[in-house]
């Protein structure tokens, strides 16, 4: 079987042009030509392809992934292992970045300072005064905004840097969750869901199931929270949120 170039585009979701510059520069031939010289795509093709878009989201550069993918005595499985490798480490970070955004709208919220070490450590390169007028937007006249802002008044960097452990903790354990294919209503997984909860109302502001219920909803409706979710795991925002909304339904009398 072989496809042609519109359906390789659909099913990869890039466009046709991308493909044909693919072509001319020789990252990824058709293996097939019809009688009129149009483009057909093979299997083999579609696994090269797939190899290239999985670089691409790595960052790499269209000629190193050219040098990459043709190097000898190379199958996919190596690529695969390494680009597993890879991506694990992205979403390691991006699953720092998720906590960082978090605690950035708090901080500001709650006009904490600190020194220049200690916010490195704890919000990374995230500058918090980006997010104010989101804040503001969203929260500026609600309870649970005063209520963080009581609370992460008198928050140390210490204290931060407790939050940020385990924040991240519910975050491995409900992706080791997804991995391992548990429901998203299962009691295990649901019991991330209430650590999550316990998380806010903890630090934060008190969350009662409704709350997180509108909270989760907005991981998979706002397209920043699900493609942050989804870059440490594909389908972790939907699940989540599934997961948020049982346990949801089970602390609802």
């Amino acid at each position: 079987m072989s496809f042609s170039v519109g359906q390789v585009a659909r099913l990869a979701g890039i466009t046709v042009r991308t493909l044909h510059h693919y072509d001319e520069i020789g990252l990824l031939t058709p293996g097939e030509r019809t009688h009129s010289g149009y483009r057909r795509y093979t299997d083999d093709d579609l696994a090269r392809l797939q190899q290239i878009l999985l670089y691409r989201e790595l960052g790499f550069p269209l000629d190193e992934i050219a040098v990459i993918l043709d190097e000898p005595h190379t199958d996919e499985l190596t690529h695969l292992r390494r680009q597993h490798e890879l991506l694990t480490r992205k979403a390691t970070r991006l699953q720092e970045v998720i906590a960082a955004v978090e605690r950035t709208i708090a901080a500001r919220a709650g006009g904490i300072t600190l020194t220049p070490e200690e916010r490195f450590d704890i919000f990374g390169d995230f500058r918090p005064e980006d997010h104010d007028a989101e804040v503001e937007r969203l929260w500026g006249h609600s309870q649970e905004l005063a209520q963080t802002r009581r609370r992460v008044a008198a928050y140390t960097a210490a204290d931060w840097l407790q939050h940020k452990a385990e924040a991240t903790t519910i975050t491995d354990d409900l992706i080791a969750a997804l991995k391992a294919g548990l429901p998203a209503d299962s009691p295990a997984v649901m019991d991330i869901a209430e650590r999550h909860r316990g998380l806010i109302t903890r630090w934060f502001y008190d969350c009662p199931p409704d709350l997180h219920r509108c909270l989760a909803d907005r991981y998979v409706d706002d397209p920043r929270f699900t493609a942050t979710f989804d870059a440490l795991m594909p389908g972790l925002a939907p699940y989540f949120r599934h997961a948020i909304h049982a346990n949801a339904r089970r602390h609802t009398p």
